[in-house]
């Protein structure tokens, strides 16, 4: 198994999050699109550098056991002070579209657990997660 960069990581961790409903939507990749394009972290970091890590992530996942090699690489290349800012990501990428699905929140519960969030800090992440992307209903009616 090949390592990828710590940036990379952050999209993996993000694709991860985006395909546990089976398609990776328009929002999805808008979502990590933007996050590259303005988060302090990926300066430096290219969008082009950012669609081939998405391919390679999509790639890896439609294999045998795949879930598995994209959330071990995850792990190998984040640096440690990273875990959180990547468990943010992969929630701001599930809730962009503005419901967590079942298999969405398993997905985040793995990715969790296999970089080592605490509940408590992911519990606080999620919560920012949601607050951001909450829908104005009085909006979407009118």
């Amino acid at each position: 198994m090949s390592t990828i960069t710590p940036h990379n990581a952050l999209i993996y961790a993000m694709v991860i999050a985006a395909l546990a409903d089976g398609k990776l939507k328009d929002s999805e990749v808008g979502a990590i699109d933007l996050a590259v394009r303005s988060l302090p972290i990926f300066k430096g970091y290219s969008v082009d550098a950012m669609r081939v890590a998405t391919g390679d992530c999509v790639a890896l996942l439609d294999e045998e056991d795949g879930v598995e090699a994209a959330l071990g690489l995850v792990k190998e290349a984040l640096p440690e002070d990273w875990s959180e800012t990547a468990y943010a990501l992969a929630c701001d990428v599930v809730a962009v579209d503005g419901r967590a699905r079942q298999e969405e929140l398993r997905w985040l519960e793995m990715l969790r657990h296999e970089i080592g969030v605490e509940r408590l800090h992911a519990a606080a992440i999620e919560r920012g997660a949601r607050a951001r992307y909450k829908r104005n209903h009085a909006m979407a009616t009118a």
